[in-house]
């Protein structure tokens, strides 16, 4: 738990439970959300087959980051969560979008 706590730079373990509840929270809900968002875009697994999986996954991406900061605020880990949202999306080349 030390090494982890040093890696993301937090100094509690109670602030390590708090990311831990976020991330799960986070996950749950953008895969709940993206469903009634697939149906309102009308993407159905009947019209896209295999296919289907990817693009709900594309779809969940999004929604995953914006629910990760906004729910990471409520439980007052704005920072941790902006800078790992930083740091995430630099890694996938997409660091253009932020200004240091």
């Amino acid at each position: 738990m030390n090494r982890l706590k040093k890696r993301w730079g937090i100094i509690s373990n109670l602030q390590a439970i708090i990311i831990f509840i976020v991330f799960a929270i986070t996950g749950s809900a953008s895969a709940w959300l993206s469903k009634p968002f697939c149906v309102w875009l009308g993407i159905t697994k009947e019209d896209f087959g295999g296919w289907f999986t990817l693009i709900r996954l594309i779809i969940i991406f999004p929604i995953y980051q914006i629910l990760l900061v906004a729910i990471g605020t409520i439980f007052g880990q704005f920072k941790f969560f902006w800078n790992f949202e930083k740091k995430m999306l630099k890694n996938m080349g997409l660091g253009f979008l932020f200004k240091d």
